[in-house]
């Protein structure tokens, strides 16, 4: 059985978005900044894809309904297709220094921005912590001991 005109008019708009369709799409090229630090950016992507067509016939084959198959093959075909893609960065992947940050573009209320913070901030308390162990620590071994 032949092939219909709609299926090659898919295949056709199939096959360009395969070749614009790339995990550089979704997760960019990363950038090393001279710190060593890697910035990975990343996306989101959404694609829609249509697709149709119609077959015409005259008024002539209307009254004459004896039409064969092979007639009924060359009648007119239009169709047509489209596709359409959003791309939209989402946040910034930041890799050095022993650290792993995701960093958004958009913040969409306060208290993403808090969220955000709140690794950052129990560092610092673990840093104070150490800090504070450590000169106890230094305390207790330069004392004198009482005889």
């Amino acid at each position: 059985m032949a092939e219909h005109p709609i299926e090659e008019i898919m295949k056709t708009t199939m096959e360009n978005i395969k070749e614009m369709i790339d995990v550089n799409t979704i997760v960019g090229d990363a950038v090393e900044t001279a710190d060593g630090t890697v910035i990975i950016p990343i996306s989101k992507v959404s694609f829609g894809f249509v697709a149709g067509g119609g077959e015409y016939k005259n008024n002539m084959q209307d009254k004459n309904a004896n039409i064969t198959q092979q007639e009924a093959n060359k009648l007119p075909f239009a169709g047509g297709s489209g596709a359409g893609i959003s791309l939209n960065p989402i946040a910034f992947l930041v890799v050095g220094q022993e650290k792993i940050k995701l960093l958004p573009v958009n913040f969409t209320t306060p208290i993403d921005r808090v969220v955000e913070l709140i690794p950052q901030l129990v560092e610092e308390i673990r840093g104070k912590k150490k800090q504070g162990n450590e000169s106890q620590n230094i305390n207790n071994t330069q004392q004198p001991a009482n005889q």
